[in-house]
């Protein structure tokens, strides 16, 4: 499916939305994130002070979210088997304490979020949280699912980034990279099973949260709303 086409549920059955993951929605997903990843500038023609920015907003974000994003999504599902699969997203990122490290990992490379890094992501992130805060069990799933599998990809590029600016703490980047690759996966079949039991409501976007958390990955990379690439 291109990305220009608008995928809904309103002409399948429950059956047959369950069916299409693996045949439409997860490679438009994966098509997606490589896209974003593609995106992303060359660490080695950025200034301190852009790096620095990308990893506070980066850190302003994540740091307070992502807990509350995967909660949501844990609260949205109807799927018995789906939710085993959210909690134990959930019970990682607070057993681990992957905010404290998230905070090691923005200190280390001297990128604590200022004032100026919360504004530039206060209203993209504000979309975000209104529309998970609906509740809605398949898009929010899906939304979860396009996060882990960027993060996944980001790490590395992340770490890079650390490294420019005089880090070694690593321990972050070297986790989510590995670990989101099981976590992604995971979502998928979080999202077949509630797709199963919990259809889309016809004429629902199922993308709908996905493109509103790319915006905000976007502002995350490039800052400023009106710097982002069309």
């Amino acid at each position: 499916m291109k990305e220009g086409k608008t995928m809904t549920t309103s002409v399948v059955t429950p059956e047959s939305q369950s069916d299409s993951v693996e045949i439409s929605i997860q490679p438009r997903i994966e098509s997606m994130i490589e896209d974003l990843i593609a995106s992303l500038p060359d660490p080695k023609q950025l200034t301190s002070e852009e790096r620095r920015g990308i990893i506070a907003r980066y850190s302003a974000v994540l740091e307070g979210n992502f807990i509350y994003w995967m909660t949501a999504a844990y609260l949205s599902v109807q799927a018995e088997e789906a939710r085993p699969l959210l909690l134990d997203n959930l019970h990682e990122e607070v057993r681990d304490a992957h905010p404290e490290m998230l905070r090691r990992f923005t200190t280390a490379a001297h990128a604590l979020p200022t004032d100026t890094d919360a504004v530039a992501v206060q209203e993209d992130l504000k979309n975000v949280r209104l529309f998970l805060g609906r509740l809605s069990g398949v898009q929010s799933v899906l939304t979860m699912a396009f996060f882990e599998g960027f993060i996944q990809r980001f790490m590395g590029y992340l770490a890079e980034l650390a490294a420019a600016q005089g880090s070694v703490e690593m321990e972050y980047t070297d986790v989510h990279g590995v670990c989101d690759i099981a976590h992604t996966q995971g979502l998928f079949t979080a999202l077949s099973a509630e797709m199963a039991v919990n259809p889309l409501d016809a004429g629902a976007e199922l993308f709908e949260g996905v493109y509103l958390l790319r915006r905000l990955l976007q502002t995350i990379i490039f800052g400023r709303v009106d710097t982002l690439p069309a």
